[in-house]
């Protein structure tokens, strides 16, 4: 055996969530899921073929989404080996666009201090093509603190080009990656490089953390979202050799990253597809799950919708433009997975979908099938709440109302991706702000409070018609729940007594180096 080869890194090492599910619970999960397809495909009268066609295409995709889930999920224990001996030189790319002097200098001063024999560390400052005012206070910053800086002065590629430019001007054999406010442990060197003693390895990813999550109710219901993706589904991908690159807190293979052409350019998701064509490329990754870097959540609803967006749009170029299923060298687990991960996106168009015909029966009576009795609600009801349950295990109960609320309620966001990404429209890469903009932002939830509108007035409306029916109580049970979804959403949007004046900028919360026991 290999004297540098050890299980792990040592005591030290932490999951990042425990993901305990005993498979019986999948596969009852399973077993719901097509029972309460096949009744509602073939059990009922086809009322409108129109909508009976439409409403089985929404559930053949969240049959896609429960299966695929459960399918990562399965098992969430994998690990691959390390080398502990391994040190080779470190490249710490910190990208920079203009976010505040003080927050990038408390990022460079805890990299300063990783325990690791051998890396420099690189400010790549962008401020001055992306037209900054303070591209010039992060020079002087780099020289306070003694570190390289790299400032572009050809634009081009946004965040994906400054890496680019910055590899062509460094050579050590790997290459880390931070956000400006993502702040390393000591140990994040340490915990990722021995990885790479496999030389088939081609990069290693490790969470994003909000260390404001408790800020306010949209960073809260933000980090909700994100603990089931970089709990159970991160470390299930792991196991599939699919890990999703991230953009930050990762360390690349130089060669690997050369290999495909450096960070793709084409895309505003330019991580999301890197990984893809490293994956293509025959390379193995991995996911080291725990917090090794503390970065910050959007704190306002404006500037979240934009990071949505941007996530979206760049995740359906997947399915648009870098088809997995058309793409050599991936494996049938890793299409699936890439497909899984980017249709996440469609949900938007079926929660429409979802929404709406309820409405229609309201307004014009119209149903995709005739239901009578409770038969349906029968098997919908165990159905539902046995996959919610489910989540809640693999996810240590950390599956919340709020990230419910904010993935559905993020339909709108996901429709003009959809819109955007199938008509190849160009869009332009919008960096995420650090700050917090304060305002008035009902208008960004105007839909959802259409919808619910439309729900109270339409509810009276079909009772005037057809009185207390079971098509009625079934459709205005459906309704309700589509409401009560929305809600979580619409109170991010809330202005709070601070923000009823004109909308202004403020600092966003101090950086906090708490390490939240939750996570041990």
């Amino acid at each position: 055996m290999n004297p540098h080869y050890h299980e792990n890194l040592g005591d030290s090492k932490k999951d990042f969530l425990r993901t305990d599910a005993p498979k019986s619970f999948f596969l009852l999960n399973a077993g719901l899921a097509v029972l309460y397809f096949a009744v509602l495909a073939f059990f009922f009268p086809i009322g409108n073929p129109t909508l009976f066609y439409l409403l089985i295409a929404g559930e053949v995709f969240h049959m896609w989404q429960v299966f695929t889930f459960l399918y990562t999920v399965w098992d969430t224990g994998f690990q691959r080996p390390v080398y502990v001996n391994y040190t080779p030189g470190v490249d710490v790319f910190i990208t920079v666009a203009g976010e505040p002097t003080d927050l990038v200098r408390a990022t460079v001063l805890a990299a300063k201090v990783m325990d690791y024999p051998d890396f420099t560390i690189h400010i790549l400052n962008d401020g001055y093509v992306a037209g900054k005012e303070n591209w010039r206070e992060i020079q002087a910053l780099a020289s306070e603190l003694g570190v390289n800086c790299i400032t572009r002065t050809v634009p081009g590629g946004a965040k994906a080009g400054n890496i680019n430019n910055a590899l062509k001007l460094t050579s050590n054999h790997l290459v880390a990656c931070l956000d400006a406010d993502h702040v390393p442990h000591t140990s994040f060197l340490a915990k990722t490089v021995p990885y790479f003693g496999d030389a088939n390895v081609g990069f290693v990813q490790t969470p994003q953390f909000y260390k404001n999550y408790a800020e306010n109710y949209l960073t809260s219901g933000a980090w909700d979202q994100q603990e089931l993706f970089f709990g159970p589904i991160c470390k299930g991908k792991n196991r599939l050799n699919s890990v999703t690159m991230c953009g930050t807190n990762m360390v690349i293979r130089r060669s690997a990253l050369l290999e495909v052409g450096g960070m793709c350019t084409q895309s505003i998701a330019e991580d999301f597809i890197t990984g893809l064509l490293i994956h293509a490329r025959g390379y193995l990754s991995v996911y080291v799950p725990e917090v090794l870097a503390e970065g910050l959540a959007t704190e306002d609803l404006l500037s979240y919708s934009k990071q949505q967006f941007r996530w979206a749009r760049g995740a359906l170029d997947v399915i648009f433009r870098w088809n997995p299923l058309f793409m050599r060298g991936l494996s049938l687990a890793q299409k699936i997975q890439y497909l899984s991960s980017a249709s996440f996106y469609l949900s938007g168009l079926f929660i429409v979908l979802d929404a709406a015909l309820p409405l229609l029966f309201f307004y014009t009576g119209l149903v995709p099938v005739h239901i009578s009795g409770m038969l349906l609600a029968a098997v919908f009801l165990p159905y539902f709440f046995w996959t919610i349950y489910v989540i809640q295990r693999v996810s240590n109960f950390t599956f919340t109302f709020s990230s419910l609320g904010f993935s559905m309620g993020s339909f709108n966001i996901h429709l003009r991706a959809l819109a955007s990404a199938a008509t190849f429209r160009k869009t332009a890469f919008s960096i995420t702000l650090k700050e917090r903009v304060r305002g008035n932002f009902l208008p960004l939830v105007k839909w959802h409070i259409l919808y619910i509108s439309l729900v109270v007035v339409g509810i009276p409306f079909a009772i005037f018609r057809e009185g207390l029916s079971a098509a009625l109580l079934n459709n205005t049970a459906w309704a309700f729940l589509n409401a009560i979804v929305f809600v979580p959403f619409i109170r991010a949007a809330l202005p709070s007594d601070s923000e009823r004046n004109p909308p202004e900028v403020v600092p966003a919360a101090p950086v906090r180096t708490k390490t939240y026991a939750k996570f041990s």
